[in-house]
């Protein structure tokens, strides 16, 4: 792994840009590289793949710097009330995402998007973007890699996103612990590390990307946001929260197995015992903060959604949604959602599940562990 002051100077060459921002990216991108040497036992491809991933992030971050040094009124824009999807991993999340950015009237992050936000999209020609093509053979190289990624993560270049890639940009993400073994790296991300510059970033290139391309109301999601709930709400004080839930015994053991694939095509050397222990940590760490913060007198900022009744009727647990947020679920709305659910991407199909015990988990033994989650939410844990 090249040093961090080498991989700055690789997005410097590419981008010809040379302004980075604030400083806040330093410490993550230093602590990264680090952990990476040190623990991450990459083969020669998973290095090179790994450090072209931060290359591409810190270009990003130039050019997201190029444009508003270019045009600095994109800081006038304002976000207002954003609708944020929470909670722990694979508990319907992405699904509810998709459905809620189906809605003409509101916007989300997009996976082309995500990939590459600038230029700013505009509305005029953002259907003939060719960043939507590069995002789709993005993707089939992605399922290429990672075999079981198109039944574990159905998507497609339009789908919605998550912000991790943009917090990647100022190196405060879990999106590198998805796919390398960085335990000295997780450890300073969840106890240490100040999320607020990696969240005001975050909020300038929402910014960015709203500024030629309305609406203007936003619906995101991003589950390790639990985690840094405190920091989250300092730069968005009037976000409002949407927070599914599911079996843990079904949720924790599905985050590993999906970080076991990512973590295979980097490594011939991946301790899954390892895996399992980071992802039921975070996870606990996220909901006990979660809880917390809730408790703290925020509770009516959260509309909780359980994962059986959504899977059942998600329209009927959609509506509801909108009444608790004050809003019409228009019949636009409505058709654009119904329109997903008859075309979502490959939902369902079937890929090798790794059992539990790879992870070093037990139903019973999750259940003891998240049971102030499952009794706080009143989650039905089935009978063993």
């Amino acid at each position: 792994m090249e040093s961090a002051a080498a991989l700055m100077d690789r997005a410097r060459t590419a981008t010809a840009l040379d302004d980075f921002g604030e400083d806040s990216f330093r410490e993550g991108l230093e602590k990264l590289v680090d952990a990476t040497r040190r623990e991450a036992r990459l083969t020669p491809m998973g290095t090179a793949a790994f450090s072209g991933q931060i290359v591409d992030y810190l270009s990003r971050r130039l050019e997201v710097e190029h444009h508003y040094a270019r045009n600095p009124e994109i800081d006038e824009q304002e976000i207002v009330a954003p609708l944020i999807g929470i909670g722990l991993p694979r508990t319907g999340s992405s699904a509810l995402a998709c459905l809620l950015g189906a809605d003409p009237a509101v916007r989300s992050i997009r996976n082309w998007e995500a990939m590459q936000p600038c230029p700013p999209p505009d509305s005029a020609t953002e259907r003939d973007d060719p960043r939507i093509a590069a995002a789709e053979a993005s993707m089939v190289r992605r399922a290429q890699l990672f075999p079981r990624m198109t039944g574990m993560l159905p998507s497609t270049a339009t789908s919605p996103s998550e912000c991790q890639t943009f917090m990647g940009q100022d190196f405060k993400s879990q999106i590198f612990q998805a796919f390398v073994h960085i335990p000295t790296y997780v450890d300073w991300l969840n106890h240490e590390a100040d999320l607020v510059p990696t969240y005001t970033h975050v909020k300038r290139i929402l910014k960015l990307l709203q500024w030629h391309r309305p609406p203007h109301r936003w619906r995101l999601k991003n589950p390790s946001h639990s985690l840094f709930i405190n920091a989250l709400t300092q730069v968005f004080p009037d976000a409002r929260f949407v927070m599914t839930h599911r079996d843990v015994a079904q949720v924790i053991p599905s985050v590993a197995d999906l970080y076991y694939e990512l973590h295979s095509a980097f490594s011939d050397d991946v301790d899954t015992r390892a895996i399992g222990d980071t992802t039921a940590t975070f996870c606990e760490l996220g909901m006990r903060r979660m809880i917390g913060f809730r408790d703290a007198g925020q509770d009516h900022r959260f509309f909780d959604i359980h994962f059986a009744p959504f899977q059942a009727d998600p329209l009927a647990v959609i509506e509801r949604l909108y009444a608790w947020l004050g809003e019409a679920l228009t019949e636009d709305a409505r058709a654009g959602m119904q329109a997903w659910r008859a075309e979502k991407p490959v939902a369902g199909q079937a890929y090798e599940r790794n059992v539990m015990g790879l992870f070093g988990f037990t139903p019973d033994a999750l259940h003891e562990q998240f049971r102030f989650y499952a009794d706080r939410f009143a989650l039905t844990q089935p009978a063993h």
